[in-house]
């Protein structure tokens, strides 16, 4: 069982199910019986490890060609995990671009026990260079990231990393194993959001951690079971269900993508179009090089005279809210939202205008998403 689709649907065998059920089980143990005192046992108690999650973690790591996975209870949990194997005193360089979460989680709560960050461009091997200090154990980052898309090369960054005894950890959350799997290219660390694409309902909030290195897996191990931020064998299931679509979701959300584009191009009332997925636009090169595709977010620039308030509220069948990868399509207006927290001059800098839209396209028919855009469209000019 090699091919990724079939892997996809046929995680690997626990071997101890002996009723012929076809999925898994879902254990809600939280405590398992001894034989006797002094035997050894694989399961002791729910925190420590779950058959269900012990399925989902295992399909995890053979899907990134990891060793280990870990599955926790949001994807902010695994952020947390790869985090804190580090100690006060180190220092981490992060792409500058990273999720707000992310950001929040470094300066507001690690800062505070003694992790120092350094933001750097990552798509500039040498930026990086010049960010090391004598303390510095890792570079953490998004290869495509949000919500303009920007592109980093994975190999380029771990050979940078790898050079200076460095860390690679990537959050791959946009991409999902179908489209990149970063452990293959020198990554070291790969967490995802599962709440997002590998989920892909919307109805789960997940997080996940793998790594092809047996001592970081036991590391990361610790801290999971330390912290205790698990995944639950009823999410876990969610979880693994989900996976077993991923590739015939994106698949259909990519299709989406690219017709929803073809539409917008010869518009007066878009201004640009940021997608690395497209021949010609920036990063395409380097995610090509990486990955299968560029997934199912893109991010539009509207002209001067559409009204982006009006077009975002507008819009009947893309919903207003937070989150992506799912079977469902959303829409975000990154200044109103994910980043109102900046001034207006600081949006400006990070490449954030009042125009500036965010979709995060889901499976339905592209006729009729291509129809919301255009009904939207006409009330906001």
């Amino acid at each position: 069982m090699t091919e990724f689709n079939t892997r996809l649907v046929h995680g690997p065998a626990q071997n101890d199910n002996q009723t012929g059920a076809v999925n898994v089980p879902i254990y809600t143990s939280t405590t398992y019986r001894y034989p006797k005192i002094g035997a050894a046992v694989q399961y002791d108690y729910g925190r420590s490890g779950n058959p269900t999650r012990q399925y989902l973690e295992d399909q995890l790591a053979a899907l990134e060609h990891g060793t280990r996975g870990l599955a926790l209870s949001s994807g902010m949990a695994a952020i947390h995990t790869a985090l804190a194997i580090f100690k006060a005193g180190d220092h981490i360089i992060v792409g500058d671009q990273i999720y707000g979460g992310t950001f929040r989680l470094l300066n507001q709560f690690f800062e505070r026990w003694g992790l120092s960050a350094t933001p750097v461009d990552t798509r500039d091997p040498a930026a990086i260079e010049r960010a090391i200090q004598p303390n510095t154990k890792a570079v953490y980052f998004e290869p495509v990231t949000n919500p303009l898309l920007q592109v980093t090369s994975i190999a380029a960054v771990a050979k940078v990393a790898k050079k200076h005894d460095l860390l690679t950890i990537v959050d791959n959350t946009f991409l999902s194993p179908y489209l990149c799997q970063p452990l293959p290219l020198g990554a070291d660390i790969v967490i995802h959001s599962a709440t997002k694409y590998l989920a892909g309902h919307s109805d789960v909030s997940a997080g996940a951690v793998i790594t092809n290195d047996e001592k970081l897996g036991d590391r990361l191990y610790f801290v999971q079971n330390a912290l205790g931020a698990v995944l639950s064998p009823e999410d876990s299931n969610l979880v693994r269900r989900g996976l077993q679509t991923l590739s015939v979701r994106m698949d259909r959300q990519q299709a989406n993508v690219k017709a929803i584009i073809a539409h917008l191009q010869p518009l007066p009332a878009v201004k640009k179009i940021y997608y690395p997925g497209l021949f010609g636009q920036p990063g395409y090169e380097t995610l090509s090089s990486q990955a299968k595709g560029a997934g199912g977010v893109l991010s539009i620039e509207l002209a001067d005279d559409v009204d982006a308030v009006k077009f975002v509220d507008s819009l009947q069948l893309f919903q207003l809210a937070v989150s992506l990868g799912s079977v469902e399509s959303l829409v975000e207006l990154p200044s109103k939202m994910s980043h109102a927290e900046l001034s207006p001059a600081e949006q400006l800098k990070a490449g954030i205008t009042p125009g500036l839209i965010r979709l995060a396209v889901g499976i339905e028919d592209q006729r009729d998403l291509i129809a919301d855009l255009d009904q939207a469209l006409a009330k906001a000019v």
